[in-house]
């Protein structure tokens, strides 16, 4: 097996509420060596962590994580349509694996994903059905969430599993870092926001327009006085990326959950993809990474991180 690791941050306000033209600059040339990279490599399977943003996964039934063994764009925020070139008989394989290894994960095999999965495969890959691909989808935005250590064990697992491919591997992290766009609380919502909440599963046309509005209108006040959402920390985002680089990966069991929420953002939590990632990528053995970027962007909602990593 040969393993490479590349895990990004997303945004969906990418090409609706940009930054300044040197910073757009800056992100559209890291993504090209990015993609270079993945070109350059060749993947004969990409295994993706992705979060859901309500658009695949509501409360009436909220998993922690989920292998799909098929799966479709809802194409929000302009992503590609169309169904991902999911390798089913694999994820099948990895489920029971999973399974085998004490972890309780769910199943689909008609399963959502939106831009959390799709933008990363498309900025790297130029497309969803380039590669075989099996998405892990990790609950990163509906509370409670399951402790970090759980996250770091389903990426141990997923990561014995992939050794035993004969298999050029690419492990996607996407999501974070810092940031909390307007997703609602269930708990605190009126009815009908509650029952989206729960379940909201296919939209039409004018209330996803209107869902992404919302999102949009947030990224313009992003940071300033007007803002009521926690700002953007670039201090934890990168001590985040400075303890992925030295592989003490334990550390992510005592982070607590209200804790990250209140000094990075609700959001933050799809940081979980990355930690399931790197925890894959050293069941093998010991990695050296590299910070290829980092940015706090108000504009985006996003402290805005792309981190490379190979087995040392």
């Amino acid at each position: 097996m040969s393993i490479q690791l590349k895990c990004l941050s997303h945004t969906p306000l990418r090409g609706r509420n940009d930054p300044s033209a040197d910073v757009v600059a800056e992100v559209d040339a890291v993504l090209a060596q990015s993609r270079a990279e993945v070109e350059a490599f060749d993947p004969e399977l990409i295994l993706v962590f992705a979060p859901d943003h309500y658009n695949g996964l509501f409360y009436d039934l909220m998993p922690p994580f989920v292998v799909a063994t098929a799966a479709e764009s809802v194409g929000d925020y302009g992503t590609l349509t169309g169904n991902l070139s999911v390798d089913a008989e694999l994820a099948l394989e990895l489920t029971k694996h999973l399974m085998d290894s004490d972890l309780d994960v769910s199943q689909s095999h008609r399963l959502q994903v939106d831009h959390g999965c799709t933008q990363t495969l498309e900025e790297m890959t130029g497309s969803l059905t380039r590669y075989p691909v099996i998405p892990i989808i990790i609950n990163s935005v509906a509370p409670p969430f399951v402790p970090y250590r759980r996250i770091r064990k389903l990426g141990e697992a997923v990561g014995n599993f992939l050794a035993g491919l004969n298999k050029r591997v690419l492990i996607l992290g996407t999501g974070g870092l810092s940031h909390e766009p307007p997703v609602p609380l269930l708990a605190d919502s009126p009815q009908e926001v509650q029952e989206f909440l729960i379940c909201g599963r296919n939209p039409t046309p004018e209330g996803r327009a209107a869902r992404e509005a919302r999102t949009i209108a947030a990224g313009k006040i992003y940071g300033s006085e007007l803002c009521q959402q926690t700002p953007l920390n670039a201090v934890w985002d990168e001590a985040f990326i400075e303890l992925l680089q030295s592989g003490e990966l334990e550390q992510v069991d005592d982070f607590d959950i209200q804790q990250i929420s209140t000094e990075a953002g609700r959001s933050t939590h799809e940081v979980r993809t990355w930690v399931a990632a790197f925890a894959a990528l050293a069941a093998s053995g010991p990695y050296q990474a590299r910070k290829d970027y980092y940015r706090p962007i108000n504009e985006w909602i996003a402290g805005y991180g792309v981190v490379s990593a190979t087995p040392a």
